[in-house]
């Protein structure tokens, strides 16, 4: 098997400082786009390996059931970074360049929440919660940020979006675009900038607490690796981009050994969504789920996770309950001793799932799904999960995407709330509401605090706990040249909103939008090249009996 040469540390065991006191540990949170549950090896990956996810894993603990709060790109970051259902703090979907909202200045992310114990806190990849100087991750507890915007399909060279749809896709290093139109050339370095910059980040603050937060852009659609991995894998493209991830995290796992911190650090890998199935070959795998991004169904939701952190988590271990990416935040903050935010959150403590505790169970009496714009679309209690009424995007029967462009959905209606026991179906192919109407009920009336609490669009509720989120200024339009944005109906209102509108293609789903075409800061400088040497490196019908 093909293995690329690790990076030159960084630096030598003879130059590192002293560790941090073990009572405040470094966090390490790797977090990948679009890689499905089974796009791991020791989650069932095959014709491409992952042998560092896999050490990771035999050091630490797998959570079988973990799940995102929302299949798509913006709401699932939204609830990793605040502990809160995305739609609780009104972000839906996957933002884009017309966006001119974001994550609010209110809410309390991650990186504030360790800023404020003393860490050292900084970001590189893939943001997504707003691309205006309000909104970036320096304006947001991260003292250093270095990467896309948002998704690297959102530009010029999208396979379905019209000529014009996109402004050209900028990287941004801290708050300036240090290149204003990032090429293929320069999708295909990404992976190898961001881990260079992860393994420079921990060199730098060897020496006092920090959190590194390492959003891979990668395996979201275009897939792009760099030249050392390109042919690699049996799978293919896919595979290869995959195994570059997994040298990626080597790299990291490598420069916390270097600086004798591995001891120290909890490191958890995890990814946003299952995989997006309409790109066929360059698509990931569910890992024999049901559906995949964009849907309520286990492919969509449940994705990989792993967390090590030597003495505290045991060792090679499984842990089978059911946990969420909003329990993330407060688990961290219970480990380094923060308080939580003072705005309410959503997310528990999950401290006794990763350690196995004989004790250990859900920590919540349930978890929820939202999609879309606020559509309560799924209830998760233990083993029961109910599906309600709903419109999902689905490929069953359909012609699948190759080499890049992508096939087409066709959108399936569920008419009356289904019920599965994914102890015994994890799959989703068998209804069994019929025969347990209690189950039925109890979830049912969950499914009511949540639209009285969150609200649901379904069932035209408004809740009582939402929140909005940031907003840049409106600009009044002259009135001989009003301007709307490129994927607002016609009649729509010209006041810029935080409405969504489904989009074809792109992050495939509905996508934060408003009157007013947001872009990028203009600035923009020579293109950032890596150190690592070219070898370093969805007509709806009747739902039938469909799986994914």
């Amino acid at each position: 098997m093909f293995r690329p040469p690790f990076l030159s540390a960084v630096c030598v065991a003879l130059l590192c400082g002293p560790a941090p006191a073990a009572d405040t540990p470094n966090v390490v949170l790797i977090f990948t786009d679009d890689q499905g549950y089974g796009d791991v090896g020791c989650f069932g990956a095959r014709d491409f390996a992952t042998p560092n996810l896999d050490k990771l894993a035999k050091q630490g603990v797998r959570l079988t059931d973990f799940h995102v709060s929302q299949s798509v790109c913006s709401a699932s970051r939204a609830s990793l970074l605040t502990g809160c259902y995305a739609n609780r703090i009104g972000i839906h979907g996957a933002l884009g360049p017309n966006a001119r909202h974001g994550i609010s200045a209110d809410e309390t992310t991650l990186a504030e929440l360790c800023k404020g114990k003393g860490y050292a806190t900084g970001m590189v990849g893939k943001w997504h919660l707003g691309h205006h100087p309000q909104f970036l991750p320096t304006r947001h507890g991260f003292d250093s940020y270095f990467g896309l915007p948002y998704s690297n399909d959102m530009w010029p060279n999208h396979p379905e979006a019209k000529k014009g749809t996109y402004p050209p896709l900028p990287l941004f290093e801290n708050e300036k675009v240090v290149n204003a139109n990032v090429g293929p050339e320069d999708q295909a370095k990404l992976t190898a900038q961001y881990t260079e910059r992860a393994v420079k980040f921990i060199a730098d603050n060897r020496a006092k607490p920090f959190f590194l937060y390492v959003a891979h852009s990668m395996p979201h659609v275009p897939l792009f690796a760099g030249e050392a991995f390109r042919g690699q894998s049996k799978q293919g493209l896919y595979g290869d981009v995959i195994q570059e991830i997994d040298w990626s995290v080597g790299q990291i796992l490598k420069a916390l050994d270097d600086h004798t911190l591995a001891d120290n650090t909890l490191v958890i890998f995890t990814t946003d969504n299952g995989p997006w199935l309409s790109y066929g070959n360059h698509a990931g795998s569910s890992g024999g789920f049901r559906e995949g991004k964009g849907t309520v169904w286990e492919g969509g939701v449940r994705v990989p996770f792993i967390a090590r952190w030597p003495g505290h988590i045991p060792a090679d271990r499984e842990c089978k309950i059911p946990a969420m990416t909003i329990d993330v935040l407060p688990t961290v903050a219970k480990i380094i001793g923060a308080d939580l935010p003072k705005r309410p959150i959503d997310g528990k403590d999950i401290r006794p799932l990763l350690e196995c505790r004989p004790d250990a169970k859900m920590p919540h009496e349930a978890y929820f799904h939202y999609y879309g714009t606020n559509e309560l679309q799924a209830v998760r209690t233990q083993n029961w999960k109910l599906i309600l009424p709903h419109t999902y995007r689905t490929m069953d029967g359909q012609a699948p995407g190759k080499d890049g462009t992508p096939g087409k959905y066709k959108f399936v209606t569920i008419e009356k709330p289904e019920l599965y026991d994914l102890s015994k179906d994890p799959g989703e192919t068998k209804d069994v509401a019929d025969a347990n109407p209690d189950a039925v009920k109890q979830l049912l009336q969950l499914a009511e605090k949540a639209r009285d609490d969150m609200g649901d669009s379904l069932t035209k509720r408004t809740g009582k706990g939402t929140r909005e989120p940031g907003r840049v200024p409106e600009k009044p339009n002259p009135p001989s040249a009003p301007t709307r944005s490129l994927f607002t109906r016609p009649n729509s209102s010209s006041r810029c909103t935080s409405s969504t509108t489904t989009r074809p293609g792109s992050s495939s789903a509905p996508t934060a939008t408003c009157s007013c075409r947001g872009t990028a800061a203009a600035a923009s400088a020579r293109p950032t090249t890596s150190r690592f040497s070219a070898r370093e490196r969805r007509s709806a019908v009747t739902r039938g009996p469909t799986r994914s």
